[in-house]
Protein backbone atom coordinates (compact mmCIF):
# COMPACT_ATOMS: atom_id res chain seq x y z
CA UNK A 1 0.00 0.00 0.00
CA UNK A 2 1.53 3.35 -1.16
CA UNK A 3 -0.58 7.22 -0.27
CA UNK A 4 -0.45 9.04 -2.97
CA UNK A 5 0.86 12.74 -3.11
CA UNK A 6 -3.35 13.68 -2.56
CA UNK A 7 -3.17 11.87 0.38
CA UNK A 8 0.23 13.12 1.76
CA UNK A 9 -0.78 16.79 0.67
CA UNK A 10 -4.09 16.30 2.72
CA UNK A 11 -2.61 15.77 5.10
CA UNK A 12 -0.17 18.47 5.57
CA UNK A 13 -3.41 20.68 4.53
CA UNK A 14 -5.02 19.84 7.91
CA UNK A 15 -1.74 19.97 9.72
CA UNK A 16 -1.52 23.52 8.43
CA UNK A 17 -5.11 24.02 9.06
CA UNK A 18 -5.22 22.92 12.97
CA UNK A 19 -2.25 25.16 13.28
CA UNK A 20 -3.40 28.26 12.24
CA UNK A 21 -6.92 27.57 12.71
CA UNK A 22 -7.68 30.64 14.99
CA UNK A 23 -11.03 32.77 15.30
CA UNK A 24 -10.64 34.08 11.07
CA UNK A 25 -10.77 31.36 8.35
CA UNK A 26 -7.49 30.55 6.64
CA UNK A 27 -7.44 31.42 3.02
CA UNK A 28 -5.91 28.68 0.10
CA UNK A 29 -3.33 30.76 -0.96
CA UNK A 30 -1.98 31.36 2.50
CA UNK A 31 -1.83 27.18 2.98
CA UNK A 32 -0.58 26.88 -0.84
CA UNK A 33 2.39 29.43 -0.34
CA UNK A 34 3.18 28.04 3.34
CA UNK A 35 2.83 24.40 1.77
CA UNK A 36 4.36 25.02 -1.37
CA UNK A 37 1.29 23.44 -3.16
CA UNK A 38 -0.32 24.28 -6.08
CA UNK A 39 -3.50 26.59 -5.36
CA UNK A 40 -5.34 24.34 -8.15
CA UNK A 41 -4.45 21.16 -6.86
CA UNK A 42 -5.12 22.13 -3.44
CA UNK A 43 -8.59 23.42 -4.19
CA UNK A 44 -9.86 19.48 -5.53
CA UNK A 45 -7.99 18.17 -2.31
CA UNK A 46 -9.60 20.64 -0.07
CA UNK A 47 -13.26 19.65 -1.70
CA UNK A 48 -12.86 16.51 -1.03
CA UNK A 49 -12.07 16.63 2.86
CA UNK A 50 -14.96 19.48 2.65
CA UNK A 51 -16.93 16.71 1.35
CA UNK A 52 -15.75 14.22 3.75
CA UNK A 53 -17.27 17.04 6.83
CA UNK A 54 -13.63 17.13 7.36
CA UNK A 55 -13.42 20.98 6.91
CA UNK A 56 -15.97 23.90 6.71
CA UNK A 57 -16.05 26.51 3.86
CA UNK A 58 -16.48 30.00 4.63
CA UNK A 59 -17.04 32.36 1.52
CA UNK A 60 -16.56 36.20 0.66
CA UNK A 61 -13.51 38.33 0.70
CA UNK A 62 -11.94 37.23 4.14
CA UNK A 63 -13.06 33.57 3.43
CA UNK A 64 -11.22 30.42 3.69
CA UNK A 65 -11.17 27.31 5.30
CA UNK A 66 -11.95 25.82 9.46
CA UNK A 67 -11.64 21.95 10.77
CA UNK A 68 -14.96 21.49 11.20
CA UNK A 69 -14.11 19.70 14.90
CA UNK A 70 -11.17 20.06 17.41
CA UNK A 71 -7.96 18.69 15.81
CA UNK A 72 -7.82 15.88 18.85
CA UNK A 73 -10.88 14.74 17.43
CA UNK A 74 -9.88 14.21 13.55
CA UNK A 75 -7.37 11.00 12.95
CA UNK A 76 -5.29 10.58 10.15
CA UNK A 77 -7.24 7.84 9.37
CA UNK A 78 -10.54 9.76 8.61
CA UNK A 79 -8.28 12.46 6.10
CA UNK A 80 -6.56 9.27 4.14
CA UNK A 81 -9.62 7.63 4.02
CA UNK A 82 -11.13 10.49 2.47
CA UNK A 83 -8.40 11.01 0.11
CA UNK A 84 -6.98 7.60 -0.82
CA UNK A 85 -10.65 5.24 0.10
CA UNK A 86 -10.05 2.61 1.87
CA UNK A 87 -6.32 1.02 2.58
CA UNK A 88 -7.12 -2.53 2.32
CA UNK A 89 -3.30 -3.73 1.15
CA UNK A 90 -5.44 -6.23 -1.18
CA UNK A 91 -8.92 -6.24 -2.32
CA UNK A 92 -10.14 -9.62 -0.88
CA UNK A 93 -9.72 -8.12 2.85
CA UNK A 94 -12.35 -5.64 2.97
CA UNK A 95 -14.84 -7.58 0.88
CA UNK A 96 -18.20 -8.19 2.52
CA UNK A 97 -18.48 -11.44 0.78
CA UNK A 98 -15.14 -13.28 0.93
CA UNK A 99 -13.64 -14.34 -2.58
CA UNK A 100 -14.43 -18.44 -3.12
CA UNK A 101 -10.41 -19.44 -2.06
CA UNK A 102 -10.63 -17.37 0.99
CA UNK A 103 -10.98 -20.71 3.19
CA UNK A 104 -7.94 -22.08 1.39
CA UNK A 105 -6.29 -18.59 1.04
CA UNK A 106 -2.97 -18.97 2.60
CA UNK A 107 -2.16 -15.38 2.22
CA UNK A 108 -5.26 -14.30 3.87
CA UNK A 109 -4.67 -14.35 7.27
CA UNK A 110 -0.83 -12.49 6.79
CA UNK A 111 -3.17 -9.42 4.54
CA UNK A 112 -5.89 -9.17 7.11
CA UNK A 113 -2.95 -9.14 10.19
CA UNK A 114 -1.68 -5.83 7.82
CA UNK A 115 -5.06 -4.33 6.88
CA UNK A 116 -5.81 -4.70 10.51
CA UNK A 117 -2.04 -2.82 11.70
CA UNK A 118 -2.54 -0.27 9.24
CA UNK A 119 -5.73 0.73 10.84
CA UNK A 120 -4.49 0.53 14.03
CA UNK A 121 -2.54 3.09 13.95
CA UNK A 122 -3.54 5.64 11.48
CA UNK A 123 -7.27 5.19 13.54
CA UNK A 124 -5.70 6.38 16.55
CA UNK A 125 -3.08 9.01 15.76
CA UNK A 126 -4.30 12.56 15.80
CA UNK A 127 -4.04 15.61 13.93
CA UNK A 128 -3.39 17.27 17.14
CA UNK A 129 -0.24 15.00 17.82
CA UNK A 130 1.25 16.10 14.55
CA UNK A 131 1.19 19.18 14.93
CA UNK A 132 4.96 20.34 15.80
CA UNK A 133 5.64 21.96 18.70
CA UNK A 134 7.17 25.39 19.54
CA UNK A 135 10.42 25.76 19.98
CA UNK A 136 11.21 26.53 23.97
CA UNK A 137 12.32 29.72 23.69
CA UNK A 138 14.39 28.98 26.73
CA UNK A 139 16.12 25.89 25.43
CA UNK A 140 15.20 23.88 27.90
Amino acid sequence: MMISTKGRYALRIMIDLAQHDSQAPVSVREIALRQDISGKYMEQIIGVLTRAGLLRSVRGAQGGYHLMRPANEITVGMILRATEGDLAPAECVNRAVPCGRSSECSTRLVLEKVYGAINGVIDHVTLDELIPSAPDPEGT
